[in-house]
């Protein structure tokens, strides 16, 4: 018996098809784990097309599903622990030379600890900010319980956003891909936006207030 056909990839794809073929669940965990552990790995692009394997009967999605959970909490918790333990000593031993002064870490942890929670919850839809969500929940001191929450709540959104997406796109998978991205695009550009008015109204407010 012929094994099932793979719909037709578009590039970040099929670079990837090799490997998951080679290592399956293995890659699919590992990759997603070290994506949301500061290294700068594909591992979201790597769980789009073990989904699409899915659809194509050559893995299992509940399968690609739990590893690519796992894998995602735990990427989230050794960043956190990795900021925690060593982040807020690093920050105030290099900033300086960064421009990132006390004042503006002081700024950045205040602003973390208002939206923490939210920020986690999207953090994994944001290319870059999906690798240090962690590391600047542990440098910030957000509580552990609040984070493993938060963590857990947006592995689960973000995991089964794309497994969805992965799976139903089926020999579509490469305009459902592009699409994707720029929705992704279009986040990130939302995010920005909050962010500089969530800044501009504590400036007002300042003003105000002097």
């Amino acid at each position: 018996m012929t094994a099932p056909a793979t719909p037709e990839l578009p590039g970040p794809l099929a670079a990837l098809a090799p490997f998951l073929e080679h290592y399956g669940y293995l890659a699919v965990g590992l990759l997603v784990l070290l994506d949301n552990c500061a290294v700068p790995v594909p591992g979201q692009t790597l769980l789009i097309l073990a989904a699409v394997y899915a659809g194509a009967d050559r893995l299992s999605l509940p399968g690609v599903v739990a590893v690519a959970l796992a894998g995602a909490v735990i990427g989230g918790c050794l960043g956190y622990l990795l900021g925690r333990s060593g982040g807020r000593a690093l920050v105030h031993r290099y900033g300086r030379y960064l421009g990132l002064t006390a004042a503006r870490q002081h700024k950045a942890e205040d602003f973390f600890t208002r939206n923490g929670g939210r920020v986690v919850l999207v953090a994994r839809f944001i290319d870059g900010l999906r690798q240090t969500f962690g590391i600047i929940a542990g440098t910030t001191e957000m509580a552990w319980r609040r984070f493993l929450l938060w963590n857990v709540l947006g592995a689960v959104l973000w995991v089964g956003a794309w497994s969805a997406a992965g799976y139903l796109a089926g020999s579509n998978i490469g305009t459902v891909y592009r699409q994707a991205l720029r929705y992704q695009l279009l986040l990130l550009l939302v995010a920005v936006a909050a962010v500089l008015a969530l800044l501009l109204r504590s400036w007002v407010r300042r003003r105000r207030r002097s």
